[in-house]
């Protein structure tokens, strides 16, 4: 009995966190805890290739099955040999499994394939910005550094909230905007005017 007494009290600490995380949220609306659970996705989830990504794929020992590819509209890149791979929605992990299982089904045999984004499709940016547009994104892009690549605010910006859409989201989500907001390759990014 003595020797569960450790285990029973961290047993007891664990549920106390688990309950004291529950109750912290009990404040907030349903709006606001999907909104928070959408900026945590906007900064975890692992990045999906989409159409205008640019990649190297190199299958060792096959330069000629090597090269550099886009995703074109349809969301496929067109490999040597093998011909349309879709990408669309695939991690570069994904894709080389993908390609892997294709290639070894009578092409190559144990074929080690590597894939990576050399160019990220591009943001855009809306609204009370110096020049609205296309821009092209760098890896660790921040909301600042994308408003600031834009010409920065107009005097009429709300420089507390941006709207951002991403590509696979059908629609805009707002955001605090603070210095660790990130933007992701195909997001729309919309800076409203403020009231006052």
């Amino acid at each position: 009995m003595i020797a569960l007494r450790p285990l029973y009290i961290l047993l007891l600490a664990a549920a106390a966190l688990v309950l004291s995380a529950c109750g912290s949220t009990g404040g907030q609306s349903a709006g606001a805890r999907e909104a928070s659970a959408e900026a945590l996705t906007q900064v975890a989830t692992a990045y999906t290739l989409g159409s205008s990504d640019r990649l190297r794929v190199t299958v060792f020992g096959h330069p000629d099955l090597s090269g550099e590819f886009e995703v074109d509209g349809s969301g496929a890149i067109s490999l040597p040999l093998i011909g349309q791979q879709q990408a669309l929605g695939l991690t570069t992990k994904q894709l080389e499994e993908s390609i892997t299982t294709t290639l070894s089904g009578g092409y190559i045999l144990n074929p080690r394939v590597s894939a990576e984004v050399i160019n990220y499709r591009p943001f855009y940016i809306l609204g009370e910005v110096g020049r609205p547009g296309e821009y092209p994104y760098t890896s660790g892009l921040t909301v600042q550094n994308a408003v600031a690549a834009a010409g920065g605010f107009t005097y009429r910006a709300n420089k507390r909230i941006i709207y951002i859409k991403s590509m696979d989201s059908d629609r805009e989500i707002p955001y605090d905007l603070t210095p660790g907001t990130v933007v992701k390759p195909g997001d729309t990014l919309r800076v409203g005017e403020r009231i006052f």
